[in-house]
């Protein structure tokens, strides 16, 4: 089952997709938030309320998507109540990085960089049997749900940003319960975006080349994610291709489980406060910025996992020059 949110009549509407043509709307005043929060409460499964919840109306799809009116798959009345959040060095990667783990085994420990260290860390131990801890990964915060844009609609980029690379990630979505208990509401395709040039500088940085906007959508995947999820990431530019490359994805292509990934951010009491919603990108091994492409204003990113349903669709934008930052005294 796949759902997607879009404006129909000025108005949140949430609809499960019958096939790249039609949708059939789902009888909700609160968007996919008020579905899973009925779920939970009545402990029902996602999927069995949004079937008691169909109605005969349908609306065509692709209409929806050319008059720009989809919506993030799951939102938040209040998007400071939205944490987006997300984990790194989680994928086995590209023949590059595999090389150099291998190469890594013959020098000393102690000459290992904190991330190749990290990163080995999971491939040694990220995939505990069921109930037990595996090594935290490395973890970072991007923002509310105000950093979190529409599918088709721009992404902006800070004018302080040395970079506006894409990340084609798998994106976890969920909702706490009133009891502080995390429930996943299902999965979407992600573009984490960030600024790998920062991030390059000084791995110190990292948090900062975080802290920009993001997408994910336009469809929310509910039911047993599959193992090994293949895609392609890319970037148009004025209509043409000006970079294409396949990604991986899932647990089998993952060095830790979904399940340790979830644990090592749910632990922390101030992420289960009920009610909250928090989005969590997976990481990704696939990066144009690894290729040197460096994109600019009005290139497209296009981010196709097809198990997850329609490709991501992003054009980059821009942002107003703020100026000068300090605060001033009162």
């Amino acid at each position: 089952m796949r759902l997607i949110q879009c404006l129909n009549d000025d108005r949140l509407t949430v609809a499960m997709v019958i096939n790249d043509r039609e949708v059939q709307v789902i009888e909700t005043d609160e968007g996919v938030y008020g579905l899973a929060r009925r779920a939970i409460d009545e402990g029902r499964s996602l999927a069995s309320v949004v079937e008691s919840a169909l109605t005969e109306t349908r609306l065509d799809y692709a209409q929806i998507v050319a008059e720009r009116r989809l919506l993030p798959p799951l939102t938040h009345p209040d998007p400071a109540h939205c944490l987006v959040t997300g984990t790194g060095l989680t994928h086995l990667g590209s023949a590059d990085t595999r090389s150099a783990m291998h190469s890594a085994d013959k020098v000393d420990e102690s000459e290992l960089t904190d991330s190749m260290r990290m990163f080995r860390m999971g491939v040694e131990a990220g995939k505990p049997e069921a109930g037990a801890v595996g090594p935290q990964p490395e973890w970072f915060y991007k923002g509310d749900g105000d950093c979190v844009v529409a599918p088709e609609t721009e992404i902006p980029s800070p004018a302080f940003a040395q970079d506006a690379g894409e990340e084609p990630e798998l994106a976890g979505l969920y909702v706490v319960g009133k009891d502080g208990q995390p429930w996943r509401v299902g999965y979407a395709i992600g573009n984490e975006f960030s600024d790998h040039v920062t991030e390059r500088f000084n791995y110190l940085w990292l948090a900062h080349s975080k802290l920009r906007a993001c997408s994910f959508g336009p469809e929310l995947f509910i039911g047993e994610l599959p193992d090994n999820l293949e895609g392609t990431s890319r970037i148009v530019r004025d209509g043409r291709t000006l970079w294409e490359k396949p990604f991986l994805t899932g647990e089998g292509n993952m060095a830790h489980s979904l399940a340790n990934l979830e644990h090592h951010h749910f632990k922390y009491r101030n992420f289960r406060r009920p009610g909250d919603v928090h989005v969590h990108f997976f990481g990704t091994a696939t990066l144009s910025f690894a290729d040197k492409i460096v994109v600019e204003p009005g290139d497209r990113y296009e981010i196709d996992l097809p198990a997850l349903g329609r490709p991501l669709r992003n054009p980059l934008g821009g942002e107003a020059d703020f100026g000068y930052s300090a605060a001033k005294a009162l």
